[in-house]
């Protein structure tokens, strides 16, 4: 019998902390190349079964030279190197799962991403970047791999974002359940799934989360904020949340989606009169009531029954207490409450949309992202010598 085609996802967040590297199987789906109809969606969830998860923290001098591209810091030399440097370091996560893989499926760092024209910071086109060279991961683990999957969205007129979605509506749908299958990365994202209907699916980015949170961690000398500890130490200054809350962004309606070029601690007037401590709580708190916020604007109107947290704000119980008090009684739980794996879902969700595009599928929903139609999103590399 053959066997279910299997697929590495590589994933590097908004909150630039290192990689996961996940291998999934996907039963009863056709092999790789086979061609035919997409499968729909049959049998209990997760539909999707994760083999093996490694997470890679990047290197300290990776991570920096990461941060210092996404706030513009990083010369056209410098980024053209960090290119090929990532694609190192995600040759060398994938190294111990990539002999089980098929494909590998790597969504790379975004560096920048420009959605929507602003002439007064000189973004005269819409855009997006993501780092990791492909071909380093080719040439390293003989595989093929996909990449560079916003790019086909914003051509046709969508954000580039959100892409999850549409894995998530896979591995994550349930009749007769309305859930938010939320992100707590370093941009705040959700999917709201009614049921399995396809068309009710809403998806976009809220805004920070722990973007803002880690910077202000860093003020301490950490990488971020373990156990909430920093955003409950300090003093919340309401005065400031109120006035960051009026951002235009908030009350945009879907889709939309944001990054850390518009959310860093620089563009938060007034941050910098607090001192260190109260930064921390205020950001957490400011980041915490602006995904408050997207629910009761935009989700809790259709009727929801449960919100599922993800991502690395999910381990911090301050923020995750803002989100408890600010949306009860909806019940907000982490993935690990629901017997999932939080740490995995980005990656599983490429590793999905790149077996659809290696299959020739659309693989995006573009009423999530404001595309004109569906697309193929990812770029195939491919070694010598392979076929399908």
């Amino acid at each position: 019998m053959t066997r279910a085609p299997r697929v590495l996802g590589l994933m590097t967040g908004t909150s630039m902390d290192g990689i996961d590297a996940v291998l999934i199987e996907l039963l009863g789906w056709p092999v790789l190349g086979a061609g035919g109809r997409p499968p729909g969606l049959n049998g209990p969830t997760p539909r999707v079964k994760v083999l093996e998860h490694r997470s890679t923290p990047f290197a300290d001098n990776l991570r920096a030279a990461l941060v210092a591209a996404s706030r513009d810091e990083a010369k056209t030399s410098e980024i053209t190197q960090l290119n090929f440097w990532l694609g190192e370091a995600l040759a060398d996560a994938a190294a111990e799962l990539s002999g089980g893989a098929d494909l590998i499926a790597s969504h790379g760092q975004t560096v920048h991403h420009i959605p929507t024209p602003d002439n007064s910071r000189g973004w005269h086109t819409r855009s997006t970047l993501q780092i990791g060279e492909a071909s380093v991961i080719v040439e390293r683990t003989g595989k093929p791999v996909v990449s560079d999957f916003r790019a086909p969205d914003m051509v046709a007129g969508g954000q580039g974002a959100p892409l999850v979605p549409f894995a998530d509506r896979l591995m994550y749908a349930e009749a007769g359940v309305r859930r938010a299958v939320h992100n707590l990365g370093g941009i705040s994202n959700l999917t709201y799934l009614p049921g399995l209907d396809e068309a009710g699916v809403i998806a976009f980015d809220t805004g920070p989360a722990n973007a803002l949170i880690d910077e202000a961690a860093e003020l301490f000398g950490k990488r971020y904020d373990e156990g909430g500890r920093l955003g409950a130490g300090g003093t919340v200054a309401d005065t400031l949340v109120q006035t960051w809350r009026r951002d235009a962004y908030f009350a945009a309606p879907p889709p939309k989606s944001t990054g850390r070029e518009r959310w860093n601690l620089q563009r938060l007037p007034g941050v910098f009169d607090l001192d260190a401590g109260d930064i921390a709580a205020t950001v957490t708190a400011f980041s915490a009531q602006t995904v408050v916020d997207a629910y009761q604007r935009f989700i809790v109107p259709h009727g929801l029954d449960e919100i599922v947290v993800a991502g690395g704000g999910a381990y911090n119980p301050t923020f995750m207490a803002h989100l408890r008090s600010g949306l009860a009684p909806i019940p907000v739980l982490t993935f690990e409450e629901r017997g999932w794996n939080s740490s995995a879902r980005e990656a599983a969700a490429f590793a999905v949309l790149g077996y659809y595009a290696h299959q020739g599928w659309a693989n995006t929903l573009p009423h999530t992202t404001g595309a004109r139609h569906a697309v193929i999103a990812g770029k195939l590399s491919r070694p010598v010598g392979t076929h399908g």
